[in-house]
């Protein structure tokens, strides 16, 4: 298929963009310290951190790590909300030469001791308030120096008021033992008198383990290199050019961080995009709360605000809507979940400023396709390729099909993983012998090079931006006594895209849905749990004795 898309590009978006002008993401990053260092890098809950702190601080805490004696390319784990001590964490790993791996701290025990043992993670940095799920599994893993940070560390004399109000007044720490682990500003104090080597990456090196779950139900980490980020950081630049270009009365550009830093989407579009314009980040440590959010971000002339449906949806019902500035808004990014067109509408009236849907994945860093930032309406589609990126959409035997007929979209593009973290197997299932990501999705394109999303090829069920593998939630309920058998589908539920509904077929008649809500609980993180638990005498079975969860799904069954 010829590039059809680049005829429908804004004018101004050039056909490819040129990764190699770094050699690594510590060099980006270092290129923004040095060319923005008076400039507020990120704020949260009143307290900002400049970019020249940001540099100062990163580099002592790269100092410690490297003073540990971890070889070049170990893995470090970060396990915090959206709160100062996060970007300072990334920056530290990568220009230390190690490797990020971000984990959910809404994490079990479980979902957390996998992730470690998969990735070999060796040092972990993680907020006290999550302290006691490492607690649970820590001997288990190869976890070897643990650094525990408090919410107010950064924020100087506000910080113990801050430390005070989280322990004891909301009671958000629970106790926690973890032997011979350092204080996150006892760390950068150590680091501080350490010596910090810079250390020369190249683009082919290592820089994040994403993880995402996989059709097998075990969560698979996406082996993202520096140049795959680098590439899309450049391409999400490019593409929102258009709208920033002649924007000369904004000083800084001011983003909203409220998707978690550690999903791959935020990561990007939040967190590097950010540092290397020189924006400014409002972190949002706890999205959910919305009425604290929109405190956080008055005052604030936001320019961009990444965000899924959910996000956007409780942002316009909220009473203190009228609150925040959104005069100089260029661009509302909605990604992770399909936009409800009622909610892009409603938005538009109130921002008059478009939601600009794209798409992506964490295998691909994760912008593959995005609508342009020049459009006024809701249009239904994911949008065009990026710069650089083609988009094929084949059918089961790996050929083309024709404009406007349903295939799978693959996907051939610098953001592209190096493969899956020593699973050589599970990579082969997911690349063509020429080169493209088979996503799993299935969409068509039109005459414009617009896609659109049909369905899923995969059973996977999509809750508010997250993946959820039904093989997963039925492998851990299936080991609750009581149940015989056990099949995950998605629903539709108004809040957030879909819900995780069970029908079990039970062992012991005495088990009720209070007990599997109750051990679900214990298991899985929340976005992750059934919402909805329907009780069958069977389940549909193919001839094989397959259960068909699509029949369960379609109401078929």
């Amino acid at each position: 298929m010829d590039k059809i898309w680049l005829k429908s590009y804004p004018p101004g978006v050039p056909a490819e963009i040129d990764p190699s002008r770094y050699s690594s993401v510590g060099e980006l990053l270092e290129e923004a310290f040095r060319d923005h260092r008076a400039k507020p890098a990120f704020v949260c809950m009143g307290k900002e951190i400049s970019y020249g702190e940001l540099d100062a601080l990163s580099r002592k805490l790269a100092a410690w790590f490297q003073s540990k004696n971890l070889a070049r390319g170990a893995r470090i784990a970060i396990m915090m909300p959206n709160v100062l001590q996060y970007p300072v964490a990334i920056a530290a790993i990568l220009r230390a030469g190690y490797v990020v791996v971000n984990v959910n701290p809404l994490y079990t025990p479980r979902e957390l001791e996998h992730q470690l043992k998969d990735s070999g993670a060796e040092a972990i940095i993680l907020l006290e308030n999550f302290a006691v799920t490492l607690q649970a599994i820590v001997r288990n893993t190869s976890i070897k120096h643990i650094v525990v940070a408090a919410m107010g560390d950064l924020m100087g004399i506000k910080g113990t008021l801050v430390n005070f109000v989280v322990r004891k007044m909301k009671k958000m720490v629970p106790a926690w033992s973890l032997p011979g682990h350092v204080k996150f500003n006892t760390a950068i104090a150590e680091g501080a008198r350490q010596n910090f080597k810079a250390v020369q990456q190249g683009p082919d090196d290592v820089a994040f383990l994403q993880y995402t779950g996989g059709t097998t139900g075990v969560a698979k980490g996406a082996t993202l290199l520096h140049r795959n980020l680098i590439a899309n950081v450049l391409q999400s630049e490019i593409w929102l050019d258009p709208v920033r270009a002649n924007r000369t009365d904004i000083g800084q550009f001011v983003t909203v961080v409220a998707l978690p830093l550690y999903h791959v989407f935020a990561l990007t579009v939040c967190g590097l995009l950010t540092i290397r314009t020189g924006g400014l980040g409002v972190l949002i440590p706890n999205p959910r709360d919305i009425p604290g959010m929109i405190k956080a971000l008055e005052g604030y002339p936001i320019t961009t605000i990444p965000a899924v449906n959910t996000l956007y949806n409780a942002l316009l019902n909220s009473q203190d809507f009228h609150k925040l500035d959104f005069s100089k808004l260029i661009a509302a990014n909605g990604g992770g979940m399909a936009v409800q067109e009622a909610v892009a509408k409603r938005w538009y009236e109130e921002t008059h400023t478009p939601i600009i849907e794209g798409y992506g994945l964490s295998e691909t860093s994760p912008c593959v396709t995005c609508n342009p930032v020049t459009v006024t309406e809701y249009s239904g589609t994911i949008g065009l390729p990026l710069p650089s990126t083609e988009i094929s959409i084949r059918d089961d035997e790996g050929n083309e099909v024709p404009l406007g007929q349903p295939g799978e979209i693959c996907i051939r593009g610098p953001q592209v993983m190096a493969g899956y973290w020593n699973r050589p197997d599970e990579t082969a299932k997911v690349m063509t012998p020429d080169g493209f990501f088979k996503s799993g999705d299935v969409g068509l394109m039109n005459d414009g090079g617009f896609v659109k999303i049909v369905d899923r090829k995969k059973d996977m069920i999509l809750v508010s931006g997250f993946n959820v593998y039904p093989n997963e939630i039925e492998d851990v309920v299936a080991k609750l006594p009581g149940v015989f058998e056990v099949a995950a589908v998605g629903v539709p539920d108004q809040h957030s895209g879909e819900a995780v509904k069970l029908f079990v077929v039970k062992k012991d008649q005495a088990l009720t849905d209070a007990d599997i809500f109750a051990y679900c609980k214990q298991q899985l993180t929340g976005y992750k749990r059934p919402k909805i638990v329907e009780f069958r005498a069977e389940l549909p079975k193919s001839n094989v004795g397959k259960i068909l969860r699509r029949e369960l799904r379609d109401g078929r069954a």
